[in-house]
């Protein structure tokens, strides 16, 4: 008899990596892409909620009856919510305004209470969308605040968890490992699991244009003022406790155009139904194989599915309001 699982919690991780070959071009690299929408929840960030989840009950922090609550921009809320309804615990999430409809639909059909924020707010505004979900924790009894900015359970699943995964997978012959960055924790962890086996291997963070991030890695100060951009999950215009700049070695800026038609040419060439973060994350990584002088082993991390964004990177009439359509 075949394994049987005890519960949807059980099939987190262990995601395939696939070799990326048509959209990358004549390249003396190999790209290889570490599909996270085969987990459960259909992005990585089940993985942190699995861990955030399990270390607050382990400490007590999180205890029967709880409301969890959490500031995110769709993925993480997903992976709580459906942890969270095995578990019994209610939750509340905060998004801004620019997320997906089919974001915030998922949410509601895991029982979740979802709240809307503007995104063009600075971020210690009262009305960001991090500033509104401390205030509901302040004003809901027996709630958790998940945290994932600045958890530190975050990053060391991936530690744990997402970077033996890689090392496994690829026999330890990694030469870049490419990733965005939100929260900090994927690119963080991965890169301190990597760069303790291997220093040499080059940890590039995957940026839009608009995030303060990049800046960091490259000048140590913010440069560029935060602006607003489309891509969801990824870049930041404050700076979470879980990036750790140390295991990160460079940062290539990429713009929204760029992403949502790579989106596009992925799926139609790749057979890969993936979303914009993803994209942004592959052209990155083309763009950084221009300065290697031999060739490399390439790692993008795909964080998540594309049927989130079905109103918007798949959605013509979007994309020409957006002028991400030629």
């Amino acid at each position: 008899m075949e394994k049987v699982y005890n519960s949807i919690v059980e099939t987190i991780g262990e995601t395939p990596l696939i070799k990326i070959n048509a959209v990358v071009g004549k390249t003396p690299h190999q790209f290889f892409a570490k599909v996270e929408y085969f987990n459960p929840g259909g992005s990585i960030k089940d993985r942190v909620a699995l861990a955030i989840i399990e270390e607050a009950e382990k400490r007590g922090d999180l205890r029967p009856g709880a409301t969890i609550v959490e500031a995110t921009s769709g993925n993480t809320g997903v992976g709580l919510a459906m942890i969270g309804a095995l578990r019994g615990y209610k939750c509340i999430f905060v998004m801004p305004d620019k997320i997906s409809e089919e974001k915030r639909a998922l949410l509601r059909a895991f029982g979740a209470k979802v709240v809307i924020t503007p995104t063009a707010v600075e971020h210690d505004d009262p009305r960001s969308y991090l500033n509104v979900c401390l205030q509901i924790v302040k004003d809901t009894p027996n709630s958790f605040h998940a945290n994932q900015y600045h958890n530190p359970d975050n990053p060391t699943q991936h530690y744990k968890m997402t970077g033996p995964e890689l090392w496994r997978q690829m026999d330890g012959k990694i030469d870049v490992f490419v990733a965005g960055g939100g929260t900090g924790g994927t690119i963080s962890g991965v890169g301190r699991f990597l760069k303790e086996k291997n220093p040499n291997i080059d940890v590039i963070l995957a940026d839009p244009v608009g995030s303060i991030l990049a800046d960091m890695v490259q000048h140590g100060k913010v440069i560029d003022p935060p602006a607003p951009y489309k891509v969801e999950g990824v870049g930041e215009d404050m700076i979470p406790d879980n990036v750790h700049f140390k295991y990160i070695n460079g940062a290539v800026r990429v713009n929204d155009k760029q992403a949502f038609q790579m989106t596009r040419e992925i799926v139609a060439r790749e057979g890969l139904c993936i979303g914009p973060s993803s994209a942004m994350a592959l052209v990155a990584a083309i763009e950084w194989s221009k300065k290697l002088t031999k060739p490399s082993n390439i790692i993008v991390l795909f964080p998540d599915n594309g049927r989130g964004y079905l109103s918007k990177a798949f959605n013509d009439e979007w994309m020409k309001e957006n002028k991400f359509l030629d």
